[in-house]
């Protein structure tokens, strides 16, 4: 195998992990805040659920591998610029404990290296409106479902007494978190399965953009992987700052996101869980009264969920410019 197929699955293994890290708050946010599991076994547990959702299918990785630009149409480097700007706004995002979208800083990060490359119009206009249609609308789901579903929830237990709904829902959130991580790993683990299935494409390893076997393992080891690390900044964020959460909130959040980005998986649309488990939070804490939300911190997060799109094509355009520069690319 090539040397530089190698620097890409090495590359996009890393971003597996980072994304792992990074989003290991999405499932065990809520389950670490309300005191449900401690944060060692939830993080452990919601690893090994993302690693069997990585199973699940291949519809995602599909869509990533053709959605965007044409993987015959691309170079190696292209692919490694697009993965090192998304790595890089990944941690850079950790370290201020921001939950944006792995998945919006990846994209950003392909057509940004793609256009430095050969111009707009190596772009594949209807996939990119397919990815970014399902990126914008599933924050909608999101936050509608969150309201309905805890709504529903409030109606059907809401007289029980404030200790046996924290009881009950505290037992229900561990089965809903674990899903949660499931779901996570569905989605997100395709994502470097795509890229690296167009990077062999690319290469003349693969005709056709299926998905091996063995592509699949190793992204979803370092997809569990990565979430071993936990991202504590960011489980903060959604879990304690943005919102004071019970098991009853949780529950409701956790299983709205899960039927979302389950739905979203079986039909190969890639959607931000960050966005999804972010959104159905704002959605449940708005059944409590809208003040209960700390707005000024969701703005922050609304805020660096509009950047990371121009700001990972730039990264990813000066990136593959400079490869070009010094006959790199």
């Amino acid at each position: 195998m090539h040397e530089i197929l190698i620097l890409i699955i090495i590359l996009a293994v890393v971003f597996d992990v980072a994304n792992g890290w990074h989003d290991c708050a999405n499932a065990i946010a809520t389950v670490v805040s309300t005191k449900v599991l401690s944060p060692t076994s939830a993080v452990v547990l919601a690893a090994g659920m993302n690693i069997l959702g990585a199973f699940l299918s291949t519809a995602v990785a599909k869509t990533v591998g053709t959605g965007i630009v044409d993987p015959k149409a691309v170079t190696d480097m292209v692919i490694v610029s697009a993965l090192l700007s998304a790595i890089l706004w990944n941690i850079m995002t950790i370290l201020v404990g921001l939950p944006v979208s792995s998945s919006h800083a990846l994209f950003g990060g392909i057509a940004g290296a793609a256009m430095a490359y050969g111009g707009t119009g190596i772009l594949n206009v209807d996939g990119i409106i397919k990815i970014l249609t399902s990126l914008l609308i599933s924050p909608v789901f999101g936050i509608v479902f969150g309201y309905l579903f805890m709504k529903l929830i409030l109606r059907l237990f809401g007289r029980l007494s404030p200790g046996a709904v924290s009881k009950y829902f505290g037992r229900l959130q561990i089965i809903s978190s674990s899903f949660m991580a499931f779901g996570h790993g569905s989605n997100d683990a395709q994502k470097a399965m795509g890229i690296i299935t167009m990077a062999l494409v690319s290469g003349g390893v693969l005709k056709s953009v299926d998905v091996p076997k063995w592509v699949i393992l190793i992204c979803a080891v370092a997809m569990g992987f990565g979430t071993l690390f936990g991202g504590w900044k960011i489980i903060k964020t959604l879990g304690h700052k943005m919102l004071k959460l019970e098991p009853i909130h949780g529950f409701a959040a956790e299983t709205a996101s899960t039927g979302i980005i389950i739905a979203a998986s079986h039909w190969g649309l890639p959607v931000s869980t960050t966005h999804v488990v972010s959104t159905a939070i704002l959605g449940v804490g708005a059944t409590k009264r809208l003040s209960a939300v700390r707005w000024g911190i969701a703005g922050k997060i609304v805020l660096a969920w509009v950047l990371t799109l121009p700001v990972c094509i730039v990264m990813a355009w000066g990136i593959q410019t400079l490869l070009v520069r010094y006959h790199l690319g």
